[in-house]
């Protein structure tokens, strides 16, 4: 078995002076780097949690990694069976359900793949591969909760 190994840096911006003297002293500002990689991304909480509203959250990271993990797995598959795509678009949605403790967890993911392939007869087979591409993508078998595909496929 294959295995491969990530490496990701977490630096916290949000230190106010008084590092984490109480709840509201310091802001949850972080930044995302990886060695090698463009850029950064500017992370915080939830403003739920009093993060910032401009920033991802681990929330949103979350739902952008199944969501893209499983478009790549699509895009694969399509290719495999001759479905040409065109164009690609997702609008996932999901639901995290917050205990009384504060901890939570993910029940619910929707994908909403907008699929345009350039062949009528090939609706049917590409909208079957949302399926498989479930499947193999390495997010979703991390998850243990349902995710739901509502895929549309068109024709351009």
């Amino acid at each position: 078995m294959k295995k491969h190994n990530y490496k990701i840096k977490i630096e916290w911006t949000g230190n106010e002076g008084k590092g984490t003297l109480n709840y509201k002293s310091f802001n949850r500002n972080h930044k995302i780097i990886a060695d090698g990689k463009y850029g950064e991304i500017n992370g915080s909480s939830d403003p739920s949690f009093l993060g910032d509203k401009t920033r991802y959250n681990p929330e949103d990271l979350f739902l952008s990694s199944l969501s893209s993990c499983h478009m790549l797995w699509y895009l694969h598959l399509c290719s495999l069976h001759k479905i040409i795509v065109t164009e690609y678009l997702d609008n996932a949605t999901g639901i995290m359900e917050e205990t009384e403790n504060g901890s939570g967890k993910f029940t619910e993911v929707t994908l909403n793949p907008k699929v345009i392939i350039t062949d009528f007869n090939m609706i049917s087979k590409a909208n079957e591969l949302h399926k498989e591409a479930n499947k193999m993508c390495f997010i979703a078998n991390s998850c243990n909760f349902k995710i739901v595909h509502n895929s549309n496929t068109t024709v351009n």
